[in-house]
């Protein structure tokens, strides 16, 4: 199973801010879930009706199109894909993937401004029509945003940007998260059936709309029962679970059993290394179920989720508290990662110094021993 999801997905809140041109194909088509889907023939008043991002012929003017979007979790960039399905003759020649990491939310003219550490993760590489082109990215650093380029005109399809997710662990200090949510690193490694729609959206941060939109297995003809296995962003202890099965109205599990283990990496779904979680629960179909635990589990890096027999759940929830090694973890991997540019300006936020800033980003990878005192907190949540 994938260990990276798709970093520029909707479903996590990704966006297309802005493009130079989109005189035939909306912006926002490049990051649609779902394949593109074309009907030749159909027409409005731009022309033909296009799935995907068209920009119009440029001709004798100068310069190339292109378009900014923010991922949706920002995290280590492990591969573009430029999908240009049924753009066979109006697809560009070639394009271009840079990226940045910058703090807070920026407008696309400050992102356009000559002061942003843009990046090249992707040379300027041929396309082929009507085709998902794949490029490997092996920068190791943290990206917030990226800039396709297309050279000079044309039709893009859908724009995946394929990664790990790398959270930014202040947004946890002090707070209860979804220790699974795909949004803080949470990934589904391992699942028995996916035979009508895949496990890895049991994680995603926002609420099915169809049966579609969960996990359904096929009906199982023998004794056994369904499992998949989760990876927590960070070790924690949990204090809640949900499992949510809307929409699975006649074909949702009849019961669930979670197990838990903090072995890296994760064992075997027979391992004896599993510690019950949850004890075998009955579920209703259509349902959002809570269960609060008596106390906080122990540290938990993973969960195996024993679905009986077969069926479908929407959504799969362990909200908890990172434990402090793992803020720790997670701070220094976040820090370490960071752009140039961007990690000075979370110094200099701090009140540190330009000269004394600069000092510290060349000195990475810091580890817990080599974090200066008065980073300690920021960096590791530890005083």
């Amino acid at each position: 199973m994938s260990t990276t999801i798709d970093l520029a997905s909707r479903w996590l809140g990704g966006s297309v801010l802005a493009a130079s041109d989109e005189s035939f194909g909306f912006k926002e088509n490049l990051l649609v879930p779902g394949d593109a889907d074309f009907t030749p023939g159909r027409y409005d008043h731009r022309g033909e009706i296009v799935d995907g991002w068209e920009t119009r012929r440029r001709r004798f003017e100068p310069g190339h199109d292109w378009a900014i979007i923010r991922l949706g979790a920002p995290g280590i960039i492990t591969g573009v894909e430029v999908d240009t399905s049924f753009f066979t003759g109006n697809y560009p020649p070639t394009c271009r993937v840079e990226a940045c990491g910058v703090e807070g939310y920026p407008s696309p003219g400050e992102l356009a401004d000559e002061g942003t550490e843009w990046i090249e993760v992707v040379p300027e590489s041929g396309l082929q029509g009507d085709d998902h082109n794949v490029f490997a990215v092996s920068d190791p650093r943290r990206f917030t945003h990226v800039r396709l380029s297309i050279y000079p005109d044309g039709g893009v399809a859908r724009l995946r940007v394929h990664g790990e997710v790398v959270p930014d662990p202040r947004d946890w200090d002090g707070m209860t998260i979804d220790l699974v949510g795909q949004e803080h690193g949470g990934l589904v490694v391992a699942d028995s059936d996916s035979f009508y729609t895949s496990a890895q959206v049991l994680n995603r941060p926002d609420r099915a709309r169809t049966m579609g939109e969960g996990w359904e297995t096929s009906r199982r003809r023998d004794s056994g029962h369904d499992t998949v296995v989760i990876a927590l962003a960070a070790v924690g202890r949990i204090g809640q679970i949900e499992i949510d099965t809307s929409h699975f109205k006649y074909n949702a599990s009849a019961e669930v059993e979670l197990w838990g283990c903090d072995d890296d990496p994760v064992p075997g779904l027979d391992s004896p290394r599993w510690f019950p979680v949850l004890s075998r629960t009955r579920l209703q179909p259509d349902t959002r179920h809570l269960f609060r635990l008596a106390r906080p589990s122990t540290a938990i890096r993973a969960v195996r989720v024993d679905a009986f027999p077969d069926g479908g759940i929407s959504r799969i929830r362990l909200l908890g508290a990172p434990e402090p090694s793992a803020r720790c973890h997670a701070g220094l991997r976040w820090f370490n990662a960071l752009p140039p540019g961007q990690a000075r300006s979370c110094l200099v936020a701090e009140g540190m110094s330009d000269v004394d800033a600069a000092r510290v980003v060349a000195a990475r990878p810091l580890t817990e021993e080599t974090v200066p005192v008065a980073l300690r907190t920021l960096l590791t949540g530890r005083r």
